[in-house]
């Protein structure tokens, strides 16, 4: 089972390493190299695309992408459900609940692929052009590109998109790129120059710049919109997909623009093939997976284990007018698990922490609840050659001596094998775990009272309250609560809505001890990791949740952003991910490396899906005899 609701705004992405910095589903891409030319005594290299490490797969003069169908029909429509409800369509802000999909019509300079990690091609721009040193960026635009009103894109939009983000985006955002980004200049109205602060690592940063959302200026100055606030007025954009219509908190539609300026372009090819893209918001998964069996919407990523193994039994199944399908996931884990609030007094021992994690049985888990369809997650780099893994090697050692000699981190962390999740038996309560658990409260001073509760030397009760906004997640969460509870800790399940939820763990108000959340990674990670673990940003982040504040973390990511060679972000993340572990943060949860989709049966994909995306709104399409066939059948209306 994992998680439902706001993670679907991302369902378009193609990227292999997708950054937060701007909100839900938006992605700022990696580096690279390409064909070279001397200019004022400077090494200057203009390309097609940049790699963070190594060649491009595509060439300058490549076709299509090689896992779309580049004659794939345009036409129907595709549908899927999300939970909740929304009361914006501005995702980049705090405010409000933003609805799924809401920055789709939005394109970057750069876009990456779904079978290459960390590499970006020119969209919105023919080429771009950088020194050997990455100190500066310029982007040269297409001319043909324009918004879907007609209007061109120019690089007043871009400079426009770029300090509107600085001054009004996400405060983490700000925070680190204020950092990174010495200014842009217009060189010309198809011609913009990002320059870098000089004394920062500059891997990543014209890829991180490429993939910031291109603004339509003349909008914001006409509709006198403001980032940082909740609005329902659609933004205006350059992509394939416009805003059509909705029903606000229930339904979301966008059309595809048949005038879209980009559809001949290599990059795009067999993609955005659906005439429209609805979404269906639904209060709970229940009421969801009903309306899927009566038709509501037509394409399900199954995530309740249950439900996959027990309830694809209806009709539409058994006629075959509904395709249940496991499909490949190659892409790493997505660090799913109960993310502690490190800023409440009493979580901030981590001996505390590592006794509360011991309690989750995820092995009865995933034997009672989820019909043996998952494993466990270790790793926040889980599923991927980026996970550490037994003792560290002599290059992580060389990395994380400097840190021990500071005092910084113990000594065991050069030999020990990384923190792994606790392994329990196959009753709920593990009797084994919860004796090395009750040492650990009694060591970190929470001794048991007579009513059974752990208490400290102010008499304080030892108290864990799990904020969830999803009924279906209580088969998960009380058998948990049951067995803290035998463990002496006042733990509850506690119900609020979607929007209590998300004010509740939104900055400045981190109002919670435990959520259901993600522990956030990228294959080639950079200053992102600045926001989902940095000190400097823990009390305004949107990613780091848990609070999480430490030095040795801080040097560790400066250390993996400094990173010239992937196999020395490979040694530097690994020993970051071996850090992070030992924080305890989490209780980290399960993954599984299929796609559990079930559709009706009137879409296709390539045969051969790419590793590090499912697309089905991005690449699949749709086949207009197969839905006359269902409606003759009546399985759709």
């Amino acid at each position: 089972m994992t998680r439902t609701a706001r993670a679907q705004t991302a369902r378009l992405s193609r990227q292999a390493g997708v950054r937060p910095w701007l909100g839900a589903g938006m992605a700022l891409l990696a580096l690279g190299l390409g064909a070279t030319l001397a200019r004022a005594e400077e090494k200057v290299i203009v390309a097609h695309g940049i790699s963070t490490f190594g060649d491009l797969k595509y060439p300058a003069d490549f076709k299509h992408l090689d896992y779309v169908n580049p004659d794939a029909p345009k036409g129907g429509e595709i549908s899927e459900w999300t939970m909740g409800g929304f009361d914006s369509m501005n995702p980049f802000s705090v405010k409000g609940r933003a609805g799924a999909l809401s920055s789709i019509m939005l394109e970057t300079l750069l876009a990456g692929t779904a079978d290459e990690i960390g590499a970006a091609y020119c969209l919105l721009c023919e080429t771009l052009e950088y020194p050997e040193d990455r100190s500066w960026v310029i982007f040269n635009l297409r001319p043909e590109a324009t918004f879907s009103d007609g209007t061109p894109l120019t690089a007043e939009d871009v400079a426009f998109s770029f300090h509107t983000f600085l001054e009004k985006g996400l405060t983490d955002f700000r925070t680190v790129f204020g950092q990174q980004v010495e200014g842009v200049e217009i060189l010309g109205p198809h011609k913009v120059k990002f320059t870098f602060k000089p004394g920062i690592p500059t891997r990543d940063l014209p890829a991180d710049v490429g993939g910031l959302p291109v603004l339509s200026k003349a909008q914001f100055d006409r509709d006198k919109l403001d980032l940082e606030e909740s609005f329902l007025t659609p933004y205006i954009g350059s992509g394939p997909y416009m805003f059509d219509r909705m029903e606000t908190g229930r339904t979301l539609v966008f059309k595809r623009n048949p005038d879209y300026w980009g559809k001949d372009l290599p990059l795009m090819k067999g993609t955005a093939n659906f005439d429209t893209l609805r979404l269906e918001y639904f209060a709970d998964g229940s009421a969801a997976f009903e309306a899927f069996k009566s038709g509501a919407y037509t394409f399900r990523n199954e995530n309740s284990a249950k439900q996959w193994s027990t309830s694809y039994d209806f009709p539409a199944v058994g006629a075959g007018h509904v395709v249940k399908a496991e499909l490949p996931n190659g892409t790493k884990a997505s660090g799913q698990g109960f993310l502690f609030n490190l800023r409440r007094p009493h979580l901030q021992d981590p001996k505390v922490r590592e006794a509360m994690g011991l309690m989750f049985n995820f092995e009865w888990s995933n034997k009672t609840l989820f019909y043996g369809l998952y494993a466990r997650i270790n790793s926040v780099w889980e599923n991927s050659w980026l996970a550490a893994t037994g003792a560290p090697s002599a290059e992580e050692q060389a990395i994380l001596k400097p840190l021990v000699d500071e005092g910084l981190l113990p000594a065991s962390i050069l030999t020990d094998d990384p923190v792994m999740a606790p392994v329990s038996g196959d009753r709920q309560l593990d009797r084994g775990n919860l004796r090395k658990a009750s040492a650990l409260l009694d060591e970190a001073g929470w001794a048991v009272g007579p009513d059974g509760l752990r208490r400290n030397a102010k008499g304080e009760v030892l108290k864990l309250s799990i904020l969830n906004d999803d009924p279906a997640f209580d088969r998960v969460i009380n058998p948990y609560v049951e067995n803290l509870r035998a463990l002496g800790v006042d733990a509850v399940n506690t119900h609020v809505d979607q929007a209590q939820m998300e004010s509740r763990t939104r900055p400045p108000a981190y109002d919670f001890d435990m959520i259901v959340g993600n522990a956030r990674s990228g294959y080639f990670s950079g200053s992102e990791l600045k926001q989902y673990y940095g000190s400097e940003t823990a009390d305004v982040s949107a990613f780091n949740l848990m609070g999480l504040k430490n030095p040795a973390v801080d040097k560790l990511t400066e250390v993996v952003l400094a990173a010239k060679t992937k196999d020395e972000l490979t040694v530097a993340t690994m020993a970051l991910d071996r850090v992070l572990r030992a924080q305890r943060f989490w209780v980290p949860q399960w993954f599984k490396n299929t796609h559990t989709v079930a559709y009706f049966d009137m879409y296709e994909h390539p045969e051969t899906l790419p590793p590090y995306a499912l697309g089905e709104m991005d690449f699949w399409w749709y086949n207009p005899e197969k839905a006359a066939a269902l409606k003759a059948a009546g399985a759709l209306k």
